[in-house]
């Protein structure tokens, strides 16, 4: 019976660590192309180069460096000097409609092709964001079509 507290504080000390795991920490590749590494090091094998504006989840940070997850999946190494917290979206449906508000019956603003970099203006929010092109249009996309949020 002196086990049931304890073991009770553990249950909740392990409920509130297993929700701060969920938390996803995006960024963007700053305004320059960044290489990406297959171990935290610039002796590692280059892997590919991010474009600027790319989005990616940060996924751990170990010194200078962050491992972090592409919109493919993919896991790889950037220098943290590299990566900017302004926000950035990629569409990952084949054409996303961006509308004048979170609405699909309200009038659409533009559409987006597949891999098409947006702006994170706001949100996410019962499953839209707000977005904005580089054109300077700006709109609600729906979560489902993009990835970054």
């Amino acid at each position: 019976m002196k086990f049931l507290p304890m073991l009770s504080s553990v249950v909740m000390l392990s409920a509130a660590l297993a929700n701060n795991a969920y938390a996803l920490d995006f960024k963007s590749v700053g305004a320059a192309p960044a290489i990406m590494y297959d171990a935290p090091t610039e002796k590692g094998r280059r892997v590919y180069v991010a474009p600027r504006g790319m989005p990616v989840e940060v996924v751990l940070t170990y010194g200078e460096w962050s491992k972090v997850r592409d919109a493919a999946g993919t896991l790889s190494w950037i220098q943290s000097k590299t990566l900017t917290t302004k926000r950035m979206l990629v569409v990952s449906a084949n054409n996303a409609r961006v509308y004048t508000s979170s609405d699909e019956a309200s009038a659409p603003v533009f559409s987006a092709d597949k891999n098409v970099l947006l702006e994170l203006v706001e949100g996410p929010a019962a499953g839209w964001v707000k977005v904005k092109h580089r054109d300077g249009q700006s709109g609600y996309a729906r979560t489902g079509d993009v990835w970054g949020d």
